[in-house]
This record gives structure tokens, sequence and C-alpha cells, in this order.
């Protein structure tokens, strides 16, 4: 008898005397027919009698509707049962059903129904007709619990999922698959359910331990452990799956942060997906994890020497108590080599032999190197080569954050981050952002202060930008003498901006100083080749001195440069016209921004063909496809060679011309000179067509 209640304890719950038939009812779904030969029957080997539950006592009799709460105690009702909404089996015979809950991971087995009565005390069962408590002891405290023999040991339900007693009815009627209860760990509260008879591994403690990972994979519950993932992160690693590999490790990290595998594992991944700064940083969580852990010490000493760190690839090669690998050692040798020639012939400025030891660097292993790729773009600074330079800087990802030991590296003597604002600065002067070059060098100087090189460079930027600040307030104020000398004092201190040069240019032209002018514009193109400001400078001062071949030649660059600019097409223009008048030739009515005549008479096309200069006639059928094609591109020509004359002749619409000139196919090209025919061209490409016109321009 109860010491609260006037009834036997047998009536508290309903189950069988014999420790099989009470779980056999307890966790396996009744199907609904009256076959007592359950073949679900569950396997009692996984069950773990080393609970620190005490034993109770066996009763018999009706149940009592129970609570959740987390105590880990038992109850069970007899009852109708709700069937789910996926059952197929229509019986409304009443089933024995057991609800498991694991509101807070406790390893409760309650078997309420859907209306169950709210919570009462934690750590405490009460049925609503008043029946017996019985104490249950769990971690240590004491709570109560309907008796029983013995309770299992770990959760029923994991990761606090809740199956009503609706949920397990007819469950046979879907799977004929048994439930097996998992091991556990010893631990209460660590254990977990199988469905259809699969083992359950344990939490792994492998690699500084965690808790299995639950998931709910269709409609069952099963424990993944952190050592299968990694398994199966392994297996998408060898196929190239690096993205799938990531994921998996991610999820073994997160049940055991510790292991210092799952980290070396995981910067293999990053590594694979190109994210070299993300994987040394797992490296080195790994091998702070294990300082002995020779796998992530090997992982980062190529990492390392793929950046061309070297002396941190050696520290973690040559690491106390490890045999470095000897080809690995062969190979940081060979960098380490070219790193340091590249630096001594960078001293005297030897800047192709630089290119070339920075190539052999790269080849050798260091293929990965932000500072070996700042070195190459400063090189080609250094030869003049700025295209080139920023196309380097555009292509070079941001950087990542820098580790300790990467921030710590050194780069021809100067922080190897440091190293790159350094190169960054000098390119961004040499393109005329003297804004950027002051803040890159600036942060150069933050990183690494104590050095010479980005001193100099420093205090040599802003100097810089300031004498070209002044130069322009002069200018823009017409003191052009004035303008002049302070552009020269920033060209002083950096003799190679191609920028300073091509103000200064401005400014002889204003004073109209056409030879010193062209002298400034070609040291800017030396610089940087196809400097447009430059070539204007330039074309506007052979024009002034008359030099008209030179100037039709820059016009023509800068027309191609500049297809819509109409400024540069009316110098063109009158550049070509003051040309053809230097030679000697005829020039009448040749007036700017022509437009392609339209011949409609063989009398009308004679005359047009026989004004001096060229004509380009264009023979066409307005309803041909090519011949609508190429159209849009005659106009064009007619605006970028306006000396040129431009007619168009519809064969179908005059064919006495066709006749007259012999022309069937279209479209046809007809170039003629001064009433003479000098080229004929049938269906051209766009490129052909021109350099036909180009070429008779002259």
């Amino acid at each position: 008898m109860s010491r609260s209640s006037g009834k036997p304890v047998s009536e508290v719950v309903g189950i069988d005397a014999t420790f099989a038939d009470r779980f056999r009812d307890a966790l396996t779904c009744d199907d609904g027919s009256n076959n007592n030969n359950n073949i679900n029957k569950p396997d009692f080997r996984e069950l773990d009698l080393g609970s620190p539950v005490s034993p109770l006592r066996t009763t018999r009799g009706p149940a009592a509707s129970s609570s959740s709460s987390s105590s880990g105690s038992f109850s069970g009702r007899t009852g109708p049962t709700r069937k789910p909404e996926s059952a197929q089996n229509n019986s409304n015979t009443n089933t024995h059903t057991h609800s498991l809950s694991n509101n807070n991971n406790s390893g409760e087995l309650s078997g309420s129904s859907e209306n169950s009565p709210t919570a009462r005390k934690p750590g405490h069962r009460r049925s609503d007709s008043g029946s017996a408590l019985v104490p249950l002891i769990y971690s240590g405290q004491t709570a109560t619990s309907p008796a029983m023999n013995v309770l299992p040991t770990g959760n029923i339900c994991p990761s606090g999922k809740i199956l009503k007693a609706g949920m397990m009815a007819n469950r046979s009627s879907r799977t004929s698959r048994s439930d097996v209860l998992g091991s556990g760990m010893g631990n209460y509260g660590h254990g977990s359910i199988m469905r259809g008879g699969g083992k359950v591994e344990p939490a792994s403690s492998r690699g500084g331990g965690g808790g299995n990972e639950t998931v709910k994979k269709g409609g069952h519950v099963q424990s993944v452990d952190p050592e299968e993932l990694k398994r199966l992160g392994n297996e998408c690693y060898k196929r190239g799956n690096f993205a799938d590999a990531l994921s998996l490790y991610d999820r073994a990290i997160a049940m055991s942060p510790a292991s210092a595998a799952y980290r070396s594992n995981r910067a293999a991944a990053l590594t694979g997906l190109g994210r070299l700064g993300e994987s040394v940083r797992e490296c080195e969580v790994a091998v702070r994890l294990d300082p002995n852990y020779g796998r992530a010490h090997q992982r980062l000493a190529s990492l390392f020497l793929r950046l061309g760190q070297v002396e941190n690839a050696r520290k973690h090669l040559c690491y106390p108590g490890m045999q470095p690998d000897p080809s690995e050692m062969q190979r940081l040798q060979v960098v380490e080599k070219h790193i340091s020639k590249c630096g001594d012939v960078r001293r005297v400025g030897e800047w192709k032999s630089v290119l070339r030891e920075v190539d052999a660097a790269v080849a050798a292993g260091a293929d990965s190197s932000p500072q070996l790729f700042m070195c190459r773009a400063e090189a080609f600074l250094k030869l003049h080569q700025i295209d080139d330079a920023e196309s380097i800087l555009l292509s070079i990802p941001k950087s990542e954050l820098q580790t300790n030991s990467s921030s710590q590296a050194r780069f021809f003597g100067m922080l190897s981050e440091a190293y790159s604002y350094f190169v960054r600065a000098q390119i961004e002067m040499a393109l005329g952002r003297f804004e950027n070059a002051v803040t890159a060098a600036e942060k150069a100087s933050q990183i690494d202060s104590r050095n010479v090189e980005v001193a100099v460079l420093l205090n040599n930027v802003r100097m810089v930008a300031r004498a070209r600040v002044r130069g322009n307030d002069l200018f823009k104020s017409e003191r052009y003498t004035e303008a002049c000398s302070a552009y020269g004092e920033g060209l002083r201190l950096d003799p190679s901006n191609s920028v300073l040069y091509c103000n200064r240019a401005a400014c002889w032209f204003k004073l109209g100083q056409w030879e010193q002018s062209i002298e400034d514009s070609n040291q800017a193109l030396h610089i940087q080749p196809n400097y447009t400001k430059a070539l204007l400078r330039r074309a506007a001062s052979n024009s002034k001195l008359e030099r008209w071949e030179e100037a039709v030649k820059d016009y023509e660059i800068l027309r191609r440069e500049l297809p819509n600019d109409n400024e540069v097409a009316e110098s063109l223009f009158h550049a070509q016209v003051a040309l053809k008048k230097s030679r000697g030739e005829e020039v009448y009515n040749l007036k700017f921004g022509g437009e392609v005549e339209e011949v409609s008479g063989l009398e009308q096309f004679r005359a047009a063909i026989s004004l001096p200069g060229v004509s380009v006639v264009h023979f066409e059928v307005a309803s041909n496809l090519q011949c609508k094609q190429i159209w849009p591109f005659v106009n064009t020509l007619c605006g970028r060679y306006p000396s040129i004359n431009f007619l168009k002749v519809d064969i179908q619409q005059s064919p006495t011309v066709a006749t007259a000139e012999n022309v069937r196919i279209v479209p046809t090209f007809k170039i003629y000179k001064n009433g003479s025919r000098v080229k004929e061209i049938v269906c051209p490409s766009r490129d052909m067509l021109e350099h036909s016109v180009r070429h008779y321009s002259f």
C-alpha cells in the first residue's frame, strides 16, 4: 500500500509481471489485431542494467493518467488510442500505448494521453485519482515514480522529440522493423533509440569527446557519431566534393570541438576550396589542441610554403620530435633560394631578373603568395608596364584576416602585409590616384613603422601629392609658369609619374612652348603608353607645329579609343584635310560631319565619284539581310572618317548604275580616288572594310 493513498501499489501501473512482457508492451506498437505473437520484440541485449535507477516493485492494475515533467518517471495508462493521420488500419480495437517524451533530455518515459493534466511539482508524478507515488533516485536526488523493477538507462526519445499516444498507433501497419533501445553511455540521459533494429554507437569520446548528433530520417530517430561524419567527409574529400566534406567536418566539430583531427581535416577541405588563409587558422587551432599532431604540422608547413612564408614553413616542417619529409624539405630550399635571389636583384633594380626569379619561386611551390604577385606588379611598374601592374593589383583577392604567425612573416626585410601596401601605394601614385596612394602608404607605415623603405615612400608620396595639388591650383588660376615649377618639384621626387608629366605638358601648351609640350607628352606615354590625355596633348602640339602626319596618327588612335568624342572626330577631320593640302592634293567642299549620300541615277553617280578625294560606294538591296546588318557600320565609318565621301546605291532602284559598274552581288563596296576605282570588296567583314577605308583615307 502507498503511504499517500489507500489503494494498493499494484493498481498504479497495468503491465505484466514479467520483465520481458512489460517491455514488449512499452516499446512495441500494437497493430490493432489480437495476435499475441509479437515479431517486433526489442533486443534486450542493448539494455544497460548498470543504471543509477534503484529497482522498484512490480505492480499490476489499471494505470492512472499523468502529466509530463523532467523527473525521469514512468507511468502507464490503458485506453482507446487516437490513430495518426497517416495510419491505414481502420481498426477500432483498444491498444496499449505509451508516449515517449524528452522535454529536457531527462530520459523520461511517460504513458500520458493528449489531454493529460499539467505537470505538478518537478521531480514528482501524481495521478488524478491520487494513486501511490514511489521514490526514484536520479542524479543524487529523490523523485517519485510508479513502481517497476528496473528502468532503462538513457533517453528513449532524444533531442527533445515527443511522440504522443496517437502517433504510436498502428505503427506496425507502416513498418515491420523493431525499435531497439540504445545502451547509452552509463550516464542517465545519454542514450537513444534506433529504428529498424539498427545499431546505435555511443557518443564518441575520440578527439575531445562530445555527444552524438541526433537526426530524424524517414520518420525515424537516428543517432550519428562524429567519427561517422568524419568518415563520410573523407569520402567526399576523396571524390573532390570539398564543400560537402567541409559541411560534414563542421558537424563533427560541433559535436567534438576539441578534436585536432577534425580541425586538420577541415583545413584540408578549405585548402581544396582555395581558402588558404582559413586553412592556416584551422591548422593552428589543431596544433594548439594537440601540439604533437604531426599531420597538422605537415599541413601547416605545406600551406606556409605555398604562401611564400619560408621561415614559418620550416618551423612546422622541422618541428621537434618530427622527421621532416625529404621532398618537402627540398621544395622549401628551392623556394627559399629563388626568393632570396629575387631580393638581391630587386635591390639593384634588375627588374627583368626579378620577374624571372618570381616565376621560378611560384613554379617551385609558392603558387599562392600574395607578396610574390605584388613583387611581380612592382617589377612591371618599374619596367613602365603600368597596365600589367594594375591588372595584377585588381586580380589579387582581398587579404584574409592574418594569423599571428602570418602577420609576423617578413618579405624583403619588411613585414609581408606592409610590403603589399608598399607596392600598392606606388601603383596608385603612377595611375594618378594620389589619395589612394597616401592611404596605402600610411597603412604600410602603421604595419611596419620601423622599416626605412616604407618611411621614405610615405614621405615621398605625401610630398608628391601636395605638389600635384599646388600645381593644379596654379593652373586653374592661369599661372602656368608657376604651375610648371610645382609639377617639376613633384617629378624630382617621383621621376616616373606620368600624370605630372602630362600636367606639365598642358602648362607648356598654354605657354605656347609646343616642343616642350611634346617632350613631356612623350615622357608620359613612355611610362603609360595608352594615356589618352597625353596623346591629346601631343596631337594638339603637333597640329600647332603643322606636323600633320604625326597629328593624324595620334588622332586616329584617339578616334578608336573614343569613338563618341565629337571633338576628337573634328580634330581628326581638320588634320586630314590639312595633310591633303600639304601634299598638294585638291580639296573641295569637304565638310565635317557629312552623311551617306544616296545616289539614284547614273549621272549623279558619276559626278559624285569624280569629286577630289576618296569616295566609298555601298551597292546594296534594301531587303537583303547582309546589307541590313552592315549598314549601321557604314554610318559609323562615315562619322569616323569625315574626310571621305560615302555613297549608297540600291541596285534594284538604280539598275543602270548597277549595270554600268557590273554589280551583281550585294553588299559590294567600291573605293574611288579622284574619279578612278582603286578597290572593290564583295561581302567584306567589318574589319576588312575599315582597314581598306583607313588605307585610302590618307
